[in-house]
């Protein structure tokens, strides 16, 4: 299966002017890379290149907007030649009222979380495919293994990025594009730090991102960690339903108390 080496080209990254995008942007110039970044908040993108010396390269803009993505695509590999590694890290959660929790944010979260990725996966595998060759990593996250109470867009958004990875997983395989997720579970970002409630095995930016680019670099369709949350919400996912869902009630009795 293919791996991206930063000679086959340019790495790009969206959602990159912050939290793990960002890190990783970082990462892969480390690594050897050039890359280049996308995200809404133009001013951020441009601080993260001057920290690079132009190693890194900007192209704002929202993925929401289908065409804007093909643009940038198509503007990147005009600049800088084929991209070799994409991260289609772009993503949030927007949370309604208790009392509306099927509101106007559960449509947002659905559009930037699922929407955005497919936005940027059109042309990314047609110009990946023409070549017979690239790396695309979706992330995703470990919220995506299950249903966890006042988290139902998030979750859904997550586990629908992790069922459509492993639907195209196997249908790009035979065009030589090999396409991974990402599933992290508490990572230390400004949008974690605000949130209050209880974070279980929190890892530092620096570590989760590490244990990402390393990833990239591995054998493996799935990059998750930490490896003990993980495998424990894999296994609650088995139980029979009703201690599943007596288990997330307890759960979620604690995280209203703290």
């Amino acid at each position: 299966m293919y791996r991206a080496k930063p000679v086959d080209g340019i790495a790009w990254i969206t959602g990159a002017s912050s939290g793990i995008g960002r890190g990783v942007a970082l990462e892969l110039v480390r690594r050897g890379y050039r890359v280049a970044v996308t995200a809404r908040r133009g001013e951020e993108l441009e601080a993260l290149a001057r920290e690079t010396g132009g190693v890194i390269s900007i192209f704002p803009g929202d993925v929401t907007d289908v065409a804007a993505m093909s643009l940038i695509v198509a503007a990147v590999e005009d600049a800088h030649g084929p991209i070799a590694l994409a991260f289609l890290n772009a993503g949030g959660n927007f949370r309604d009222s208790s009392d509306d929790p099927c509101g106007e944010n559960f449509r947002r979260t659905l559009d930037l979380n699922i929407n955005g990725a497919v936005n940027c996966l059109r042309p990314l595998v047609k110009t990946m495919r023409a070549r017979g060759r690239g790396q695309i990593a979706l992330n995703a996250s470990v919220a995506g293994y299950a249903g966890m109470p006042g988290a139902a867009a998030y979750c859904a958004s997550k586990a629908a990025v992790i069922a459509m990875g492993e639907s195209l997983h196997v249908d790009l395989a035979a065009d030589g594009i090999n396409l991974q997720v990402v599933c992290p579970g508490y990572v230390r970002t400004p949008l974690t730090e605000r949130a209050e409630y209880p974070k279980p095995f929190m890892l530092e930016l620096d570590d989760a991102v590490q244990r990402i680019c390393d990833g990239f670099e591995r054998k493996g369709f799935e990059i998750a960690f930490p490896k003990r949350m993980a495998l424990l919400l894999k296994l609650l996912t088995k139980l029979p339903a009703p201690l599943f869902f007596w288990l997330m009630r307890q759960g979620n009795k604690k995280a209203l108390k703290s």
